[in-house]
């Protein structure tokens, strides 16, 4: 791989540093000029037929972010439930949402029938729309880690619940909860990963050629990225 421009390895190096956030959040206001930027980028993602589905709430109140949080603590008691020994031991330990800490909350939805029944490029796959949406997450999230901007997507919440303390209309699906503000530090791994939750999975691993299943033979991309010195160290 050739020289990458400083540009390039900035892009790497927000992509690899993106964070689930959680527990470092600031009390700080995030400034309305940089929240517009973030809003800004995640309008900007692509979209199935250009339907540009989503929409952004943005919660500042208090009283609507601990409904929310009435909400998760319903939600995360039924799930520790779902694990057994060590793992609901490990489950119960660890801080999963910021709603209250953090001074923004932000709610990505869909709404499904902004262009009409039949959308260019949803005739045959239904859900694009539903990824559309998720690619404007994704903008959202780097676009503040570039900010400097913590992100935590709470999903440990029941729809319904969420759908009532937003007043969000039955045909509109809530995709992303997002807790986001200023933090004390950025964790050089993932949470889950530091905690010992899970690992992250050799890329080599997952790379198939051609057809399900069918790994290369000779060098693979994932050790050709690993061998390559131009490549971030990151």
């Amino acid at each position: 791989m050739s020289e990458i421009s400083q540009q390039l390895e900035n892009l790497y190096q927000v992509i690899f540093s993106r964070r689930d956030v959680r527990s470092q959040f600031l009390p700080d206001a995030v400034p309305d000029a940089v929240l517009s930027r973030l809003l800004y980028a995640a309008h900007h993602a692509p979209s199935v037929g250009y339907m540009q589905p989503w929409n952004f709430l943005v919660i500042k109140s208090d009283e609507v972010k601990q409904r929310i949080h009435t909400a998760f603590n319903e939600a995360n008691e039924e799930a520790a439930g779902m694990f057994d020994g060590e793992r609901r031991e490990l489950y119960s330990s660890l801080k999963l949402q910021g709603i209250l800490e953090a001074p923004v909350n932000i709610c990505i939805t869909c709404d499904r029938n902004r262009t009409g029944d039949v959308v260019l490029g949803r005739t045959h796959q239904s859900d694009m729309d539903l990824y559309s949406t998720v690619c404007a997450v994704q903008n959202f999230w780097l676009a503040a880690r570039g900010e400097n901007i913590g992100v935590g997507w709470v999903s440990i919440v029941k729809q319904e619940q969420l759908r009532e303390a937003l007043a969000i209309p039955e045909d509109i699906v809530p995709i992303a909860y997002l807790c986001v503000g200023y933090v004390s530090e950025f964790f050089d791994q993932p949470e889950l990963e530091k905690a010992g939750w899970s690992e992250r999975l050799p890329l080599n691993d997952l790379v198939y050629y051609d057809q399900w299943g069918r790994q290369g033979e000779e060098e693979t991309l994932g050790e050709r990225i690993i061998n390559d010195k131009s490549f971030p160290n990151l």
